[in-house]
């Protein structure tokens, strides 16, 4: 902490110059870093200063105390907004108006509201009013700031501040704020200060250096706040000290019909278009555009309304294109035909069009392959690429309730909820809903988060809804005005149709449209782009994906989708259907070995089909087949009048059945009777499994097939489990090629996923010739959660901190993450270039994929429709890496 109380918290900026630039993120956070930057680089930015991320990291830390020094390096930093601006702050003649912002290293959108016109008290606003000509603007500034003070800063619900001013309207008989006079505004500032007092206990503060204080404050506690906690889970952010804050002189959208402010992307954020993309207001401030108060206006009527002031634009945006290399999101401000730029970020988009931004930018010689891949496209965004959409030949024009705007495409199908609680609570319970709301706010992000799509009736392309739904890929309608809503009656209307929560609609994210009921949803097809940019992934990659699939549709889907080949192919999954079930329940119910013996036999035809299949679709990729993994019971009915029926397909008593299926469940059947304790026990099931393998493998070869079967022990625990299974199978192969007066070249490997298995990894190694991790019992077994039954505490475990990630979406990098780097390095020094992958679920997610590559695993796998994320996420890991 020393460091931070003698270090330099304040870094100023504008008119052309910087204390720091777009290296320093971490310290000024992504807002105050781009301030800096866009300032060096000449482009029109209010002047302003930047309090570190360290500040805030010791507020928190410290009980609510600065460090020593920022109190006189704000003041520092205030006069230097003063010179630059020709203002002074709180003077009585002509005053200077800050605004506040928050902004991490990690964009947050909405983590905290922006508090604008701060310094004003009854004294600057008659300056304000003298020195612009415009008592009007300034008492509009003055309510502002108190509605935004109050809110932000103090806590005072909004709605509070909205009650008033629609009271002080209806009395007026007006609809808009833009209708009310001055004398309306001077009393509205005096029914906000009534507010304010009522809610807090004391008068609205009058010094403009105490409202900066609290202001700065509210922005360092707002780090900790419940929704910043809250995004920070939802979107795996983690690592970073705290939030900076940005204060900045004002400049003015609201002085008049020469005035406005908007947002702007400097391409299409939903398509990907090469065009100016975003809403603006006349005479408005900025967050009246996000609000979704007002209707703004497209910007390219801005080419009309103020034509010069476009160009600029314009320009400003491919220069500032040019510099991030990355499509960028611009605030901008217009006071008195001069425009300024508030604030540049990389800007959020879909999935579609983050591909076609980075193919295009390469095209056009702004960027090239590298930056395209580690930079421009998330992992997730390729996941949203393979969203369903809906299938227009099911939805006719009576079934469509409203049209909005388009925000963020996919379909989504679900139950209409009306709040965030309602939604988070029908996740848990497995329900898919559609959060309706009339506007977002960062307060709905878990509900958002919980539900498979959004919609709402008021606000635009770059309101909250819109802009987090394409962060997050989630389905979204925005400012659907044809519904109206109503929290009370939990319902929504478009004047012919009333929807009431619990009833199915279905959501087109692409095309704006709100559905009656559940819809058909079809699979996208994958565009040149997409190719395109897959080519230079796979440039850049230097780990395997592989696939777990099952059946030959799941293996050519993941071989499209770029596997190489199948990690996990799950034995199990193919005695379902009526022949080889009752094949299967015949070898559970024997009792003897010739009974079990003739019972497999029936079984052998299906597997080797099957295994065939699969072989086939993955002709020259190798295939890892797991021998059988789950407890017998499994198989086995539980309902009386499905044990009945099962029993007489069966041909045998009821009675009798009933005891088998009694005898064979068991307390805990995660550590009971399964995995390789099976084939121990009833070897003739691993001899069974193998000759299916080994025989399809072998007539395939024989049919000029290039085949790679791998053959994967389950539930290891001792080397001499491996031992004896490897056993069975090596003498199994004997016998088939005998049989078969052929070879074929296998593997014979284990699946790590007993923690005692990574202790003793370096003796399995001595016979095992490749390892899989199951992550997904793994991570049961080290954290001793059954997975099946963790979700009654795993949701309160997140939302209090004792755990940053479910572990079984996100790999426990400092416990299971051990155990993998333990194995890997123990196989390795028996055996060196030991093959080691993942299998497990979290082969798919781009975080554990990193740290497997840093690993140096030869390979993740994972499921088909992940297989094109967990190539991205490799390839990044290693442009990132420093192994």
């Amino acid at each position: 902490m020393e460091k931070v109380k003698q270090g330099k918290h304040v870094f100023t900026f504008g008119v052309g110059s910087a204390d720091g630039d777009k290296s320093m993120k971490q310290l000024l956070g992504g807002k105050g870093a781009n301030l800096a930057e866009m300032s060096s680089i000449g482009l029109p930015v209010p002047a302003g200063f930047t309090i570190t991320t360290e500040a805030c990291d010791y507020y928190t830390t410290n009980r609510s105390e600065w460090p020593k020094g920022l109190k006189e390096q704000m003041k520092n930093g205030v006069h230097f907004i003063e010179e630059i601006m020709g203002t002074i702050f709180g003077d009585s003649e002509h005053p200077l108006l800050l605004s506040v912002r928050s902004g991490a290293a990690v964009s947050m959108p909405g983590m905290m509201d922006t508090v604008l016109n701060l310094g004003l008290n009854d004294k600057t606003v008659e300056a304000l009013a003298n020195h612009t000509n415009n008592e009007r603007f300034a008492y509009d500034s003055y309510r502002r700031f108190i509605d935004m003070f109050g809110n932000v800063v103090m806590g005072i619900p909004h709605e509070e501040f909205e009650n008033a001013i629609e009271s002080l309207k209806d009395s007026k008989g007006v609809e808009l704020d833009t209708e009310l006079d001055t004398k309306d505004l001077k009393e509205l500032v005096n029914r906000y200060k009534a507010v304010y007092r009522k809610a807090t206990g004391y008068m609205f503060p009058s010094d403009p250096f105490e409202q900066l204080e609290w202001a700065i404050n509210a922005v360092f506690e707002s780090w900790n706040s419940e929704r910043a906690i809250k995004y920070r889970r939802i979107n795996h952010i983690t690592g970073l000290l705290g939030t900076g804050v940005n204060v900045q002189a004002m400049v003015y959208g609201n002085m008049g019909d020469d005035c406005a402010t908007g947002v702007c992307f400097t391409r299409n954020p939903s398509t990907g278009e090469n065009e100016l993309y975003g809403e603006f207001l006349v005479n408005a401030q900025g967050e009246d555009v996000v609000a979704g108060i007002r209707t703004p206006n497209d910007i390219n009527e801005l080419k009309n309304v103020m034509p010069e002031v476009y160009e600029e634009l314009l320009n400003w945006g491919k220069k500032l294109e040019s510099h991030y290399g990355n499509m960028q999101d611009i605030e901008f401000t217009i006071q008195k035909g001069t425009l300024y730029i508030l604030q540049t970020r990389n800007g959020k988009r879909t999935g579609h069009s983050a591909i076609k931004i980075a193919t295009d930018m390469v095209h056009e010689g702004l960027i090239d392959e590298k930056h395209a891949v580690k930079n421009l496209v998330e992992p997730n965004h390729l996941d949203q690429l393979l969203h369903p959409q809906i299938d227009s030949d099911s939805v006719d024009e009576k079934s469509i309730i409203g049209v909005g705007l388009a925000a963020s495409p996919g379909a989504a199908v679900g139950k209409v909820v009306f709040n965030s609680e309602t939604a988070e609570e029908a996740a848990e319970n497995g329900d898919s809903v559609i959060l309706v709301r009339i506007e977002t706010s960062p307060e709905d992000v878990g509900g958002m988060s919980a539900a498979e799509g959004i919609l709402t009736s008021r606000g635009g392309m770059t309101s909250h809804a819109a802009v987090v739904a394409r962060g997050w890929g989630k389905p979204c309608v925005a400012g659907c005005s044809d519904i109206i809503i109503d929290y009370e009656d939990k319902s929504f209307t478009n004047g012919k149709i009333t929807v009431h929560e619990g009833d199915w609609i279905s959501i087109d994210g692409a095309r704006g449209t709100v559905i009656e009921g559940k819809k058909e949803v079809i699979e996208p097809e994958l565009d040149d782009n997409y190719k395109t940019f897959m080519t230079w992934v796979d440039q850049f990659r230097d780990m395997n994906v592989r696939t777990n699939a099952d059946n030959k549709e799941d293996a050519t889907r993941a071989r499209d989708f770029g596997a190489e080949g199948i990690g996990l192919c799950r034995t199990e999954h193919m005695f379902f259907g009526e022949e080889r079930i009752r094949a299967i329940r015949r070898m559970i119910i024997s009792d003897s070995f010739e009974e079990r013996k003739d019972a497999l036999a029936a079984l052998l035809p299906y597997q080797k089909d099957d295994f065939k299949e699969i072989f086939k679709a993955m002709d020259n990729l190798p295939v890892t087949v797991r021998l059988l993994d789950p407890p017998l019971h499994e198989f086995l009915p539980e309902d009386k009048n499905d044990i009945e029926a099962v029993a007489k397909d069966l041909g045998i008593k009821a009675s009798e059945f009933a005891h088998k299926v009694r005898s064979l469940r068991e307390f805990n059947p995660m550590l009971g009777h399964r995995g390789c304790r099976l084939g121990i026990t009833y070897p003739e099931i691993t001899e069974m499994q193998t000759r299916a393998i080994l025989e399809a493998a072998v007539e395939l070869k024989q049919e000029g097939h290039n085949v790679t079967p791998e053959i994967m022990i389950p539930l290891v625990g001792t080397p001499q489990e491996f031992r004896s299974q490897k056993l069975v199978i090596d003498n199994t192969a004997k016998s088939v090629f005998d049989d078969l007066e052929d070879t074929i070249e296998y593997r014979v490997g284990t699946m790590i996923e007993i923690p005692r298995a990574a202790l003793v990894a370096g003796q399995i190694a001595k016979d095992a010739e490749f390892f899989s991790f199951g992550t997904n019992d793994l991570t049961q077994m080290t954290f001793g959660y059954s997975r099946d039954d963790a979700g009654k505490f795993l949701g309160e475990y997140l939302k209090e901190g004792i755990l940053q990630e479910d572990p079984f979406q996100v790999l426990d990098i400092e416990g299971v993450g051990q155990l993998v780097e333990m194995a890997t390095r123990k196989g390795r020094e028996q055996k060196a270039g030991l093959k080691v992958g993942i299998c497990g679920e979290h082969g798919g997610e781009p975080h554990s994929v990193t740290f497997c590559y840093q690993q140096g695993l030869n390979y993740v796998s994972c499921s088909p429709f992940r297989v094109p994320v967990a190539r991205l996420a490799a390839a990044q890991a290693a442009l990132n890496s420093t192994r």
